[in-house]
C-alpha cells in the first residue's frame, strides 16, 4: 500500500510473543540509522515493506492467456482491466505481451510493443499506479520505460544480453526472477539438488549482475519463480523456505496466482484455484514476501491485509466487538 496510508510504527505483543516490525524478514534493501527498512520509491509510490504488502495486478494484452484465455487481449478491455484493478485496491499493475509458456507463439518485439505501449500510455495518464512491463527484451524494456512504465519485471532474471544496462540507463526498478530455460523455450523435467538454495545462488548472483551494470541496490526486487521451470514439489518448496529468499534483503515478489502448483496440489482447474492461491499468498506474507501478483485483487487485498494485522503490522480499520 503506498506511504500515505501506513500508521505509526508500534511493537504489537500477541500471546506472549512481541512483534518487532524493525525487523521484518524480506522487508527491503538499504535499512535507515535505526535498522529499520527504508521506505521504497517507486514511480509515484511510495511502498513501507516493513509494514505493507503491495498487490500487483496481472494484465496481460495477449490471445492465449493460460488464466482468461484472452479477455483482456482488446486494447480498451486492457485498460479497462487496468484501471478497475486499480480500484479494487491493486498498487501495481502488470502488463504483458508475450506470454512466459513457449506453449503459446512467439511474437517479435515490435508485435509484443504494439500490444503493450498503448496500455501503458494509457493508464499512466489515469493512474499514478506503478506500472510494471513483464518482458524478456531489452528493447521492449527500454520503449515501455520511455512510455510510462516504472518497472521491468524479467522473467529471466537479466539473462538477456543488455538486459541489465537497458534498465540501468532508464533509470526503472527491476523484479529479477529466477528461471533456467532459455526464453521462450521449454526445460522439461527441471532437476535440483536444493531448489531453494540454488534459486537463492541465482538470484544472489543476478543481483550482482543488476549492480555491475549500474541499477541502485535500492530499485531491485527479487521474484523466486514458482512454476517457471520448476514443477509442484518445487514450487511447495519454495513457499515452505521462503524465508530463505527472503533472507537476501531485497523486497520479495512472489507470483503463485492460480498457478499449476496449486491446481496439482488440490485437483482443480484454473477457475476453481482462488482459495488455494490464497493460503499460498498469505503463508509467503508471513515468512515475508512483500509483494504478490495477482488475478483476482480484491480477494488478494483482503488477504494481504488480514496477513498484515495478524502479524502486528497495521490496525484493524474499525473496533466494535466486544469494545465498551
Amino acid at each position: 500500500m503506498a506511504d500515505g496510508a501506513a500508521s505509526a510504527d508500534v511493537d504489537v505483543a500477541s500471546g506472549g510473543r512481541s512483534h518487532d516490525l524493525r525487523k521484518a524478514p524480506g522487508a527491503g534493501h538499504a535499512p535507515d540509522a535505526v535498522g529499520k527498512p527504508a521506505p521504497r520509491q517507486i514511480g509515484a509510490r511510495t511502498f513501507d515493506f516493513a509494514r505493507r504488502t503491495a498487490v500487483m495486478a496481472i494484465v496481460n494484452r495477449t490471445p492465449d492467456s493460460f488464466y482468461d484465455g484472452g479477455r483482456t487481449f482488446a486494447l480498451r478491455a486492457a485498460v479497462d482491466a487496468c484501471l478497475a484493478a486499480v480500484a479494487d485496491g491493486a498498487d501495481w499493475v502488470d502488463i504483458g505481451g508475450m506470454a512466459f509458456s513457449p506453449d503459446t507463439p512467439e511474437v517479435s518485439a515490435a508485435e509484443e510493443l504494439d500490444r503493450v505501449l498503448g496500455v501503458i500510455e494509457a493508464v499512466r495518464a489515469a493512474s499514478d499506479v506503478v506500472i510494471s512491463v513483464d518482458t524478456q527484451r531489452p528493447e521492449v524494456a527500454r520503449a515501455c520505460v520511455l512510455a510510462g512504465a516504472d518497472v521491468v519485471n524479467d522473467t529471466t532474471g537479466l539473462r538477456t544480453d543488455g538486459m541489465a544496462q537497458a534498465v540501468a540507463e532508464t533509470g526503472a526498478s527491476v523484479v529479477i526472477a529466477h528461471s533456467i530455460a532459455q526464453p521462450h523455450r521449454h526445460h522439461r523435467r527441471p532437476e535440483y539438488g536444493d531448489v531453494v538454495g540454488e534459486v537463492a545462488a541465482f538470484l544472489s548472483s543476478q543481483v550482482q549482475v543488476a549492480l555491475a551494470a549500474g541499477v541502485p541496490a535500492e530499485r531491485i526486487i527479487i521474484d523466486p519463480g514458482h512454476d517457471l521451470n520448476k514443477n509442484t514439489r518445487h514450487s511447495l518448496e519454495l513457499v515452505r523456505r521462503l524465508e530463505e529468499i527472503t533472507a537476501l534483503g531485497y523486497p520479495t515478489l512472489v507470483a503463485l496466482s492460480n498457478k499449476d502448483f496449486v491446481g496439482e496440489t488440490l485437483n482443480r482447474e484454473r477457475p476453481e484455484r482462488l482459495w488455494g492461491t490464497l493460503a499460498a499468498t498469505v503463508m509467503c506474507i508471513e515468512r515475508g514476501a512483500r509483494i504478490v501478483r495477482a488475478h483476482e485483487v480484491a480477494a488478494t487485498v483482503d488477504a494481504a491485509r488480514m496477513a498484515e494485522a495478524v502479524l502486528g503490522l497495521r490496525e484493524p480499520a474499525y473496533l466494535r466487538h466486544n469494545v465498551s
